[in-house]
C-alpha cells in the first residue's frame, strides 16, 4: 500500500482506468497513511465510512466499463472552511465543531463528478484568519520536512496531508497567500486561480472577492488535471459567467517568452532564498525566455490587504463569537476587533488602492507574458512565532509577517490574477524555498503548462 500512496493522482487515475489499481486499494492506501502518519494532525475530520462506500461503488463501475470520469476512484481530501455535505465542515473553530452542511461547495461536487473520492477534511487556523498552522479546536498541525518549522497557512493541513502522501489532491482556499505559502513551507504545488474561474460562493461579498479555492499537488500534471476538474462558470458568480472563458493554451513556450523578476516587492529576502530562486531564473532564462526585473513594491500594499482581511472578518467572525470569545483563539477576536475600528472610507479607500494595485498589475502584463518571484522571502519560520508579531530576516528586523514574509502572495488576491507556487531546491538547513509564477487573468492554462516546463528543469 505505500507504494500507491505514493502515486501522483495522474499516475493512479491511468492505473484504475485500466484495472492495475482498484479504487478500493487507492482509498485504502489514502486511509492508510492518514492513520500511519497521524502524528502530523493534518486532519480534522476522517470520512473513512464514506469514502470506503464510494470506492467500492467506483470499482464496481470499473469493472462494468462505464464511462470513466478524470478522477475517477482518486483520492482527494478538502480543507476546513470548504462545505461538504453530510460531512462536518468546522472552521477550525469550536464554534462550529458539529457543523453539517447540507450540500457541496462548487468546488467539492464537481471533484465528486469527476469521480474523485472524498476522504476527509483537513485542519485550518480558525476561519483561516492568521499564518499559524493550529486552531483551538485542532491543535498544532506538524510539517513533514522539517516538525520544527511551520506548515504554513491557512491550507495548513492539505499542504501536509498531499505532502505525506494522503491522498495526492486536495483543495485548498488561498486568501492571501493561503494554498502557495503552506505549498512553498512543505514542498509542493499549489494553484490559486484566476478569480471566478473555480467558483467560491461562501463569501458573502462575491463582488468584492479575495478567496479563491484552488489545487493542491505534488506535481504541476496532478494539479491541472484537478484544475480541469473544478474550473467552469457558474451563473451564481459575477466573475465565474458563462460568458467568461478560460483562454485557450496557445502553445507559447519559455523561448521567447518575456519574463518579469520581481525580486523583492520592497521588502527584505534572505540570502539563501534570494540565492536559490536567481538561479532558478537563470536556468528559465538560458532556456530562452527574456528577464527584465519588474519594478513593484508590494510590500507597500499590505495596509490595504489588512483592511480588507480585518473588516471581513468583523462582518463574518465577531457575530459569530460574540459573548463566546473564550472559545476561539485570541488573534481571531483582536483582527476582528481591529477590523471593527475602520470606517466606511478607510473600506472605500482600500477598495480604490486595490484598483490601483490592478491597473499597476495589468500596466506589467503589457510587457510580459508572466511575473515571477520568491513564493516567500524566507524558509519556513520556526514553530512559537507570533503571527500578530514581527519577524527577523537573517538577523534583522523585517516588520509584520504579512509584509515581512509573503508580501509577493497577497497582491494576487486583491488583484485576481492567477498564481502558483513551485517547489525550487532547499537551503543548507534542508528546508523548502519555492518559487511565485503569476500570469494574466483566465491564462491559467498557460500559467500550468509553463510551470510544467519550469520544474522540468529544476
Amino acid at each position: 500500500m505505500t507504494a500507491i500512496a505514493d502515486l501522483s493522482a495522474v499516475e493512479l487515475a491511468d492505473a484504475i482506468r485500466c484495472r492495475a489499481i482498484s479504487p478500493v486499494e487507492a482509498t485504502e492506501a489514502a486511509l492508510e497513511r492518514i492513520e500511519a502518519r497521524s502524528d502530523l494532525n493534518a486532519f480534522v475530520t476522517v470520512a473513512a465510512g464514506a469514502a470506503r462506500a464510494e470506492a467500492q461503488a467506483a470499482e464496481a463501475a470499473v469493472m462494468r466499463g462505464d464511462a470513466l470520469g478524470p478522477l475517477h476512484g482518486v483520492p482527494y481530501s478538502v480543507k476546513d472552511l470548504l462545505a461538504t455535505a453530510g460531512v462536518r465542515t468546522t472552521m477550525g473553530s469550536r464554534l462550529f465543531a458539529d457543523n453539517l452542511p447540507a450540500e457541496d461547495a462548487v468546488s467539492v461536487a464537481r471533484a465528486r463528478v469527476a469521480g474523485g473520492i472524498m476522504i476527509g477534511k483537513t485542519t485550518t487556523p480558525e476561519f483561516g484568519h492568521a499564518q499559524t498552522a493550529s486552531s483551538p479546536l485542532t491543535g498544532l498541525t506538524l510539517n513533514p520536512i522539517d516538525p520544527g518549522v511551520t506548515a504554513g497557512a491557512s491550507s495548513s493541513g492539505s499542504a501536509v496531508a498531499v505532502a505525506a502522501g494522503m491522498g495526492p489532491l486536495s483543495i485548498g482556499t488561498d486568501g492571501g497567500g493561503s494554498i502557495r505559502i503552506p505549498a512553498a513551507c512543505c514542498g509542493i504545488v499549489g494553484m490559486k486561480p484566476t478569480l471566478g474561474v473555480i467558483p467560491h460562493l461562501a463569501l458573502p461579498d462575491l463582488f468584492a472577492a479575495n478567496s479563491f479555492a484552488g489545487p493542491m499537488a505534488r506535481t504541476v500534471a496532478d494539479a491541472a488535471l484537478f484544475f480541469e476538474a473544478m474550473a467552469g462558470p457558474d451563473p451564481r458568480d459575477p466573475y465565474g459567467q458563462a460568458a467568461v472563458q478560460l483562454h485557450p493554451d496557445d502553445g507559447c513556450g519559455l523561448r521567447g517568452l518575456r519574463i518579469g523578476w520581481i525580486p523583492t516587492a520592497g521588502a527584505r529576502v534572505e540570502r539563501e532564498t534570494a540565492e536559490i530562486t536567481q538561479a532558478a531564473l537563470r536556468r528559465i532564462e538560458a532556456e530562452g525566455a527574456i528577464v527584465e526585473e519588474a519594478d513593484l513594491d508590494f510590500k507597500s500594499f499590505e495596509p490595504v490587504f489588512l483592511t480588507l482581511l480585518r473588516v471581513g472578518l468583523a462582518a463574518r467572525a465577531a457575530p459569530a463569537f460574540a459573548g463566546r470569545e473564550d472559545l476561539v483563539a485570541p488573534s481571531l477576536v483582536q483582527t476582528a476587533r481591529l477590523g471593527q475600528g475602520y470606517s466606511a472610507v478607510d473600506l472605500a479607500e482600500a477598495s480604490a488602492a486595490r484598483t490601483r494595485l490592478f491597473q499597476m498589475m495589468q500596466a506589467h502584463f503589457t510587457r510580459f507574458d508572466l511575473l515571477v518571484s520568491p513564493v516567500l522571502t524566507a524558509p519556513p519560520l520556526a514553530l512559537g512565532y507570533d503571527p500578530m508579531g514581527e519577524i527577523e530576516i537573517d538577523g534583522q528586523p523585517a516588520g509584520t509577517i504579512r509584509g515581512a514574509w509573503y508580501p509577493f502572495t497577497y497582491p494576487q488576491n486583491l488583484t485576481g490574477h492567477p498564481a502558483i507556487s513551485l517547489p525550487w531546491g532547499r537551503t543548507r538547513a534542508g528546508l523548502p524555498v519555492a518559487l511565485q509564477l503569476c500570469a494574466p487573468w483566465y491564462r491559467d492554462r498557460m500559467l500550468l503548462r509553463l510551470a510544467d516546463a519550469v520544474m522540468r528543469l529544476a
